[in-house]
């Protein structure tokens, strides 16, 4: 049986990622690339569906983790009786290939441990041939995959079938080390020489350490100083979860971790969606990340292509457009959560959303310096021209709701800020475009919005045009500028929003008992949410109240500030994908935005609400 969520560590070489267990397990791990299949799936099903054991003889072993500052590397202590030891796990950086190392230190005494190795290709479902190679490692093959565990330990099989498992027995003494390297190559190449773990850990060290230091995060802004290891954590998170080779940063590095613990609406993450555009973009350039801001433009340029009538709302991490959904039948699923899918069924939606997102991304990348040439101006127009001839069809919405396609306000709003920021871009960057007939059509779905989605009854703009339904999105509404700040409908929607959809202080996007998406009612609130209403309350003035649910977010995440998609507030859980890249950029959104309005007023520089409030 899988470990709680938030019982889980993220290891990763910015191209795949593991998630290892407080009990030393690594249970999830797809090579080699994030959207690969999963050598090891225990995550989703049982020890059978593969995992890579190395833990304390002892059960009654005391154990505590945390990261080196500012990197991916993790260090489990052990503390028994008897001794004291360390467990690093890594994936090494800038080293040929992709590999897993795992070193056991010893500090103190002596500590006995255990490891068990079982791989099971293509999500578990693979048994793979086993055999020691005469370079003194156990190779792992089938099909194109192979994977090379070396170590000095000598792993025997387990049982009658030698297919099955490998493991065995080891002490760790003070002042001695025992290491694990696992990697990763196609079956019909040739094998890498082997690496020197201690040298890929120091580094790995250096790599990891030396992209943390470019952040200006904390460095001379008052009121951060408490926030910034979780702020940092968050960041270098957020950089584990971009695919270095093309800038893609992925939703999560986990499929189908249910967003109600015993539910179906388990999705698969894997990919990189365009509406995550302008958050992403905005969180890496105001911590001072420019290299991977300007690279996640450059992938977001490529995947659009050149025709915007194909664009889709989600990709590959290389940019591929084709990700057919299925189910693994032979996975029970975590904690028994069915269905298993990979893949996304909602990329071949319609959402108009990802259009203000796409615009507003390219708007802020040339507003914040990144972009001094005008190449892509033509694809944003190309983009404007075919937005024009579809805004007014209904859609599937952010929520990529499977109920059927309504008119919901926030693809409305969304498609409002498309045509914004492409008459901000000819008034403020004089690139040639039809700005009167772009300012019409802008002035023209305002009011459509106003007059269709806002309902004076309730105070609040609902869900979709004639619904008295709410939904958390429309807390966008002031950040993207649709609203001003002083508008009483903007109030209006945050209260009634405070109203209905708080769970246990929590924002819901929705409530699943009345909205017909498609699915049995019930879910976790939904962090990303709750940080857009601290973002309001910042709006609105409500600064302690933005403090304080801040605050209050950022005790959800585990002991190693890492969190999930949603949580769930009955048996106080992470639920959904994890880590979740949404929640983390959220939070990296929320802290800028309480430091800013910190500064004192004269050093408020670039603050506007057509920005995301930065």
């Amino acid at each position: 049986m899988s470990l709680k969520i938030e019982d889980y560590a993220l290891i990763g070489d910015c191209e795949t990622a593991a998630l290892v267990g407080r009990d030393g397990s690594i249970d999830w791990l797809c090579w080699p690339r994030f959207d690969s299949g999963a050598c090891f799936a225990q995550l989703l099903g049982g020890p059978d569906n593969g995992r890579w054991l190395i833990a304390p003889g002892d059960p009654s072993a005391r154990i505590s983790r945390h990261y080196r500052d500012g990197t991916l590397i993790l260090e489990t202590l052990i503390e028994t009786d008897e001794g004291a030891a360390i467990v690093i796990d890594c994936m090494p950086l800038k080293i040929r290939g992709s590999h897993v190392v795992r070193i056991v230190r010893g500090l103190r005494g002596t500590v006995k441990f255990k490891t068990e190795w079982i791989v099971r290709f293509e999500y578990g479902s693979i048994v793979p041939l086993i055999r020691r190679h005469e370079d003194g490692g156990l190779h792992a093959v089938a099909g194109p995959d192979r994977v090379i565990l070396r170590t000095p330990v000598m792993l025997e099989p387990q049982g009658a079938d030698p297919r099955a498992t490998y493991g065995a027995e080891f002490d760790v003494v003070a002042g001695e080390s025992v290491d694990f390297t696992l990697s990763h190559v196609l079956s019909y190449a040739d094998v890498l020489r082997p690496i020197d773990p201690e040298k890929a850990l120091e580094q790995t060290d250096r790599t990891w350490t030396a992209w943390t230091g470019l952040g200006n995060w904390g460095k001379g802004t008052r009121g951060q100083e408490v926030w910034t290891p979780t702020i940092q954590r968050s960041l270098v998170t957020l950089r584990g979860l971009i695919f270095q080779r093309s800038g893609a940063i992925i939703a999560a590095p986990t499929t189908s971790l249910p967003e109600q613990l015993g539910g179906t609406r388990n999705w698969d993450y894997r990919f990189c969606w365009l509406r995550d555009a302008t958050f992403t973009l905005l969180a890496l350039m105001n911590t001072g990340y420019t290299n991977e801001a300007v690279k996640w433009r450059s992938w977001l340029v490529r995947a659009l292509g050149g025709e915007p009538s194909q664009v889709r709302i989600l990709y590959s991490v290389g940019g591929e457009r084709h990700q057919p959904e299925s189910i693994l039948p032979w996975l029970a699923g975590y904690e028994g959560a069915q269905p298993v899918r990979i893949g996304n069924g909602a990329a071949g939606q319609l959402q108009l959303d990802l259009y203000g997102e796409v615009l507003d991304a390219l708007y802020q990348s040339r507003r914040h310096g990144l972009v001094q040439d005008d190449v892509d101006w033509p694809l944003q127009c190309a983009l404007l021209t075919h937005l024009e001839t579809i805004w007014r069809e209904p859609d599937d919405g952010i929520w990529e709701v499977r109920g059927g396609r309504q008119h919901f306000t926030y693809s409305k709003v969304m498609c409002w800020v498309a045509f914004d920021r492409g008459v901000k871009s000819i008034e403020q960057f004089g690139l040639p475009g039809p700005l009167d007939h772009w300012r019409d059509l802008r002035a023209m779905i305002h009011a459509e919005i106003c007059e269709k989605a806002y309902d004076a009854e309730i105070g609040a703009f609902t869900q979709s045009y004639g619904s008295k339904l709410l939904d958390a999105s429309t807390l966008l509404l002031g950040l993207v500028g649709f609203l001003a700040v002083d508008d009483p409908r903007l109030r209006g929607t945050v209260t009634a929003i405070e109203r209905d959809l708080l769970r246990d202080g929590l924002v819901c996007r929705y409530n699943t008992n009345e909205t017909l998406d498609g699915l049995p009612p019930g879910e976790g609130v939904f962090l990303a949410c709750s940080f857009w209403l601290v973002d309001n309350f910042i709006l609105l003035g409500r600064i302690d109240e933005a403090k304080a649910l801040f605050e209050r977010l950022l005790s959800l995440a585990n002991d190693l500030s890492l969190l999930s998609e949603e949580y769930d507030t009955t048996t106080h859980r992470l639920v959904g994908n994890f880590p979740q890249a949404f929640s983390h950029i959220a939070l990296v959104n929320s802290a800028c935005n309480l430091a800013h309005v910190a500064k004192p007023l004269e050093q408020r520089t670039g603050c506007s609400m057509q920005s995301r409030m930065l």
